[in-house]
């Protein structure tokens, strides 16, 4: 699926990440990945509302919970940085979709990182 939110195609997501030779490139990719399905998913179902958004989002801070798993394997971790780098980018969509008033926490409520 295309993104149709041009406010999404052009943001280069946890770009910071990519910026520190701490986090593996492969890795992110799977990050940036998970940030883009939560994209389509919103596209796609159209949360009527925060609750609905919230959903979504959670489901997919609970991918990057497992991806935590590969980061600590090749001697990395979702750590401070990579924390509101991603947090950030959770903020960035939600307000790209119309959700500018959603809890960055809520957002993310399910993170064990």
């Amino acid at each position: 699926m295309s993104l149709t939110n041009q406010q999404i195609a052009g943001h280069a997501f946890l770009k910071g990440m990519y910026n520190d030779g701490y986090f593996p490139d492969h890795l992110v990719d799977k990050g940036k990945a998970i940030l883009l399905r939560v994209c389509e998913r919103i596209e796609t179902e159209r949360p009527p509302d925060l609750d609905a958004l919230y959903a979504l989002t959670q489901a997919a801070t609970e991918e990057f919970n497992a991806l935590d798993d590969e980061f600590c394997a090749a001697d990395s971790e979702i750590e401070t940085v990579a924390r509101e780098l991603i947090a950030a980018d959770f903020g960035f969509l939600a307000s790209a979709y119309g959700f500018a008033e959603a809890d960055l926490e809520d957002l993310i409520a399910t993170r064990s990182w």
